[in-house]
């Protein structure tokens, strides 16, 4: 029966039916071919999934993202960058990655960070002389830094799953996610001459002291967000609600940007996104009920603890893992179905579930650009009107880039940890 599923599953994503009805089909038939499990198993352990305080924030950062896409804080943050690095060569792709960079900081999710910043710095690019697919892969790319850079959807899950502290998972991901926004302006720095790509002119310093002073409330958000959670006056899920009420009040108040009569329409977005991944996380959690009835953790783990090579061989594995599975499944359905299994077999070999929960969340962020399921390459490209074939050639020098930062994760995992242990001893 296990490998007639398996196949069902294959099939399923191979026709396009969408990840989570996968997964719920194959869990209720599995279940349900099992006599001594009920069938209302599933229900249960769908509800029973979402029920969470902790998961409380996945719609709580998708709604601070639209609300400040809506309140132009987003556009206030681009103008801010573009007058600080704009009159580089490769000025805008410079401003896109810093963009990216410090949204990820408010947003929490990869996707919002793409459809917001991108649906401004793509036409902007194209219109003063990017090539489609350089405008398309610099921001599909940076994108990516919104679930590494605390705070992050992916990484409160990964706590969730893992019962790890979430501060403690956010402080890991900071140095790794300046590190991977670096390395693509790195990327930029090499392009720009040989595809001499366009500059701004420079604006006078007194034009970037007023921008600067503008933007200045969102630019304090992550401060104000990862303070908060590094010094435990709020817990991850209540920094979602205080930025939903920051947003709020400064795009009505502030930038009055925001009209009352628009939140409806901000609400029912959040809402339609949120589902997305919450009927993926529950129908996940069904399935992985099966899963344990198998007992495929201890196969799992009963394969990697006798399998030459230690912890740097069972890391590159679960990277070659990650990296497929991303490629077809969203971060969220993934990790509640594989993080389970693999978890006992990295504590059983030394691994920090730190450690390894940061590089699950790299590697399955990489996956937002890799084609056929990339959803940030996929909003990104639609912005444009390309293939995904053309999107993904102009990804690929930014995908490789944050590569290379993987592979240093992967060879130096204890470094990574060691540094956010020094500035935050009391979350480790």
């Amino acid at each position: 029966m296990g490998a007639l599923l398996v196949i069902m599953f294959i099939v399923f994503v191979a026709i396009g039916v969408p990840i989570s009805f996968a997964l719920g089909v194959v869990s209720f038939t599995g279940i349900a071919s099992l006599a001594q499990i009920p069938n209302t198993v599933v229900f249960s352990k769908m509800f029973n999934g979402l029920n969470s305080f902790t998961l409380l924030a996945v719609p709580l950062f998708i709604l601070a993202a639209n609300l400040m896409n809506e309140g132009a804080i987003t556009e206030k943050l681009i103008d801010c960058c573009n007058s600080m690095v704009g009159h580089f060569r490769g000025g805008l792709a410079y401003s896109n990655v810093l963009v990216s960079m410090i949204f990820a900081g408010i947003s929490g999710s990869s996707q919002a960070d793409t459809a917001g910043v991108g649906k401004i710095f793509i036409p902007a690019m194209e219109k003063q002389g990017y090539d489609k697919g350089t405008s398309v892969g610099v921001t599909a790319a940076s994108s990516t830094l919104g679930s590494i850079i605390p705070p992050s959807i992916t990484m409160v899950v990964y706590a969730g799953i893992a019962n790890v502290s979430t501060g403690a998972l956010f402080m890991s991901g900071l140095v790794p996610g300046i590190l991977l926004g670096l390395a693509m302006m790195a990327v930029v720095k090499f392009y720009s001459k040989r595809k001499n790509f366009p500059k701004c002119e420079k604006v006078p310093f007194s034009k970037v002291v007023r921008q600067t002073l503008e933007s200045m409330p969102a630019l304090l958000t992550p401060i104000i967000l990862i303070g908060g959670i590094v010094s435990g006056l709020f817990t991850p899920t209540e920094s979602a609600a205080f930025a939903c009420i920051y947003a709020l009040l400064v795009g009505i108040f502030f930038y009055k940007t925001i009209k009352v009569k628009n939140l409806p329409r901000i609400l029912i977005e959040t809402m339609k996104l949120s589902s997305l991944s919450l009927f993926a996380l529950a129908t996940a959690n069904a399935l992985g009920e099966l899963l344990s009835y198998y007992q495929l953790n201890v196969i799992v783990q009963q394969f990697f603890t006798t399998m030459p090579g230690g912890k740097l061989v069972f890391l590159i594995v679960v990277v070659a893992f990650f990296m497929f599975v991303g490629t077809f499944m969203d971060a969220v359905p993934a990790m509640i179905l594989f993080v389970p299994i693999i978890l006992p077999s990295a504590t059983a070999l030394g691994i920090s579930p730190i450690i390894l929960g940061l590089i699950i969340v790299v590697t399955l962020a990489l996956g937002l650009v890799t084609p056929p399921y990339g959803l940030c390459l996929l909003i990104a490209s639609s912005i444009s009107g390309i293939t995904i074939e053309d999107a993904f050639k102009g990804t690929l020098p930014y995908f490789l880039s944050s590569i290379a930062v993987l592979a240093l994760l992967v060879l130096f995992p204890n470094l990574w940890l060691a540094i956010p242990a020094t500035i935050f001893p009391g979350l480790f």
